[in-house]
């Protein structure tokens, strides 16, 4: 089991997320699309989504859940569509509004497909009412580890209204414990393929 501390060194997280991204590389892509498709049912079953009206997204990259059906779902059942921006040199997420992935996204940093800010219009974080959140390992408490760059930390601690914020992950990147500190901000609810675990109140 992995030790739980408050001051982890950065070493140990970047250990742990070289483990669970080697272990989630490991899934071919067969059985990756099959396990999201069941995560995206769960997803699309959840009350908080269903009643929301702006949800926010990510366009998955590399070996994460692929969140592809679950955009086209949010835009087929007419909800408004955001999808974050890296901005590198301020260290934050800019939010734009998606209408059409395949003509408004751009490889960006890291070659991760972002909005284009010359045809996608800014929305506030005020507006959202859902949010997909990212990450590289989870608990079932709703801990998270993100990917070391400290955006979607720095994005949850500005909200001044919190959405559902609810991950997407393979049961592969649900470990029993995690090393947080006071920085990390968790989720409140994490799905994979067989379950969904929330947060204790």
């Amino acid at each position: 089991m992995i030790r739980k501390r408050e001051d982890t060194p950065i070493a140990d997280k970047n250990a742990l997320r070289k483990q669970v991204l080697a272990r989630r590389d490991q899934l071919g892509v067969a059985e990756r699309r099959s396990l999201s498709e069941r995560i995206a049912k769960r997803l699309l079953a959840l009350d908080s989504y269903g009643s929301a009206s702006c949800v926010m997204a990510y366009a998955s990259f590399g070996s994460e859940f692929e969140t592809g059906e679950f955009i086209a779902d949010a835009l087929a059942r007419g909800k408004t569509l955001v999808l974050p921006r890296v901005e590198r040199d301020s260290r934050v997420l800019q939010l734009y509004q998606v209408r059409d992935p395949a003509r408004e996204l751009i490889a960006g940093v890291w070659g991760i497909p972002q909005p284009r800010a010359d045809l996608c219009p800014l929305v506030p974080a005020s507006q959202l009412d859902f949010v997909l959140v990212p990450g590289v390992a989870f608990t079932r408490h709703c801990e998270r580890l993100g990917y070391g760059g400290g955006y979607y930390d720095g994005f949850i601690r500005g909200l001044t209204r919190r959405p559902p914020l609810v991950a997407a992950a393979f049961s592969v990147q649900i470990l029993p414990a995690l090393p947080v500190s006071g920085r990390d901000q968790y989720v409140d609810c994490v799905v994979t393929e067989n379950a969904e675990y929330r947060r204790p109140e």
